[in-house]
């Protein structure tokens, strides 16, 4: 939105700003915010930042926590959903030694990285990515966890089990259990919602190409985006998932990205496509390739894929990641691509035709992952692929026809598959992490408390926990 602090501040002053919000990422995708009176922002303010305690970010020990918040002018937006007339920025942290470099841990300087070593290499100038956001809309939700107890309880008028009740009732339209996708309203209630959050997201600067119901009954929806640099989607990612919250909380909802919020529903996913450019054309695109995909496509998706499992531990961060990834179901678990097939973990769209938009999907991501860590590992497994100049087919990674679940189970058990749950995630990168230190993009540091958090403070508290379905079970036995 600004080039410089000077045009910022003329701004504030202009338009009677009356806050100025820093918002930044912490390690683990959670944005955290401070807020200034307009009044005190200055140039000089602007340039030099904010103090800040690291060690509350999971950046730093206590001992050495002292950082700095360095807002970047050009993501500046009117944010909406304070009272007073409110301008945020999305920050960088810095260190405070020396010259106050930029902080090697920090997601947003991560996701910078790994855009440099691709134009390094030569690959291409723009990679850009263009994600399909899955979350599910409830009317009220509750949950609980202690020693005693355990439970949660989700409701939602739009469901096919609201049918029974008058108060709390869907006047005889509910949408259809797993029959969700594309439906019409009245069954669909949530189509002015989703279209006057996309009038919110435009206006602070994200482009919305459509918006529909998925196949979720209770409430599942999407929001599909233009395309963007794989730093600018991730701000902009952050972005959608504060302004969905907030705007449902403000029409007396509940929005979730949790991957599967509910048994015996469809899960959300985080659908990304990517498309690479160079002097203004496609490198994904050869008219005599496989698909219409050009040997560098072939390549960069073959390096995702044989880094897949690892890549879990970013793209699939949570417990809840693996209750949406099981097989038999339209979530992906087989590590191969193809073309027009959705239980592939990559999919090449068979509609897409013209070369300028030659792109492949990851299928296999959810809303759970930090987006700047996601997306720069990513780009880190393609460029390996890139440069080890891999053979899908060698790698065993396809491409294939026909439905995986048709195959014989011979035929199956040739084809790998992502980690079962989070510890095996973890394991995973444990095992294989090269690929991201490549350039110095990811650290041995980040990537050790990555490790240490998810399996300490996520996988092991969950799994010591007794499952209210385990009382079914086992109880009298």
């Amino acid at each position: 939105m600004f080039k410089s602090a000077q045009e910022a501040v003329r701004y504030i002053k202009e338009n009677n700003i009356v806050n100025v919000d820093l918002k930044a990422c912490d390690l683990f995708g959670k944005w955290r915010h401070l807020t200034t009176p307009a009044r005190y922002v200055s140039e000089e303010v602007l340039t030099e930042g904010f103090g800040f305690d690291g060690s509350s970010y999971g950046f730093r020990a206590v001992d050495k926590s002292d950082m700095i918040l360095v807002p970047d002018l050009s993501t500046a937006f009117v944010d909406p959903f304070w009272e007073q007339p409110t301008l945020s920025f999305i920050c960088n942290i810095h260190e405070i030694d020396g010259d106050e470099p930029r902080f090697e841990q920090d997601p947003r300087y991560v996701c910078d990285k790994a855009e440099e070593s691709l134009k390094k290499l030569g690959l291409g100038e723009e990679l850009l990515l263009g994600p399909e956001f899955e979350f599910y809309l409830f009317d009220e939700v509750s949950f609980g966890d202690s020693m005693n107890a355990a439970s949660y309880c989700i409701e939602s008028r739009q469901a096919h089990w609201s049918t029974n009740s008058v108060e709390k009732g869907n006047a005889g339209f509910p949408m259809p259990l797993k029959g969700g996708y594309h439906g019409e309203q009245p069954a669909d209630r949530f189509a002015s919602f989703r279209s006057e959050l996309c009038e919110e997201l435009f206006n602070m600067g994200i482009g919305v190409k459509y918006h529909h119901h998925e196949v979720g009954g209770p409430g599942q929806v999407e929001i599909e985006t233009e395309f963007y640099t794989p730093r600018s989607m991730a701000d902009k990612t952050m972005q959608i998932k504060y302004a969905t919250r907030n705007f449902a909380l403000e029409n007396g909802l509940s929005a979730t990205f949790m991957p599967k919020p509910m048994f015996g529903a469809p899960g959300s996913g985080f659908h990304v496509h990517f498309k690479l450019m160079k002097n203004g054309k496609p490198v994904f695109s050869d008219p005599k390739g496989y698909a219409g995909m050009s040997k560098t496509a072939m390549q960069f998706m073959t390096g995702i894929l044989v880094h897949s499992r690892a890549l879990s531990a970013f793209a699939n961060p949570s417990t809840n990641s693996y209750k949406r990834l099981v097989p038999g179901y339209e979530a992906p678990v087989s590590i191969v691509m193809a073309t027009s097939n959705r239980s592939a973990a990559i999919r090449i769209p068979g509609y897409v035709k013209a070369p300028d938009d030659k792109r492949f999907e990851y299928r296999a991501g959810d809303c759970t992952a930090n987006p700047y860590l996601m997306f720069a590992a990513m780009v880190m497994a393609g460029i390996d692929g890139v440069r080890n100049k891999m053979d899908p087919q060698k790698c065993n990674v396809g491409p294939i026809e026909g439905n995986i679940f048709d195959l014989t189970e011979a035929e199956r058990a040739k084809i790998g598959a992502l980690p079962r749950n989070l510890l095996e995630a973890i394991e995973a990168l444990e095992a294989d992490n090269e690929f991201l230190k490549y350039g110095d993009v990811f650290t041995d540091g980040l990537i050790k408390t990555w490790i240490k958090r998810k399996r300490d403070e996520e996988a092991m508290p969950v799994m010591l926990r007794p499952h209210p379905y385990e009382f079914q079970l086992s109880y009298g036995c």
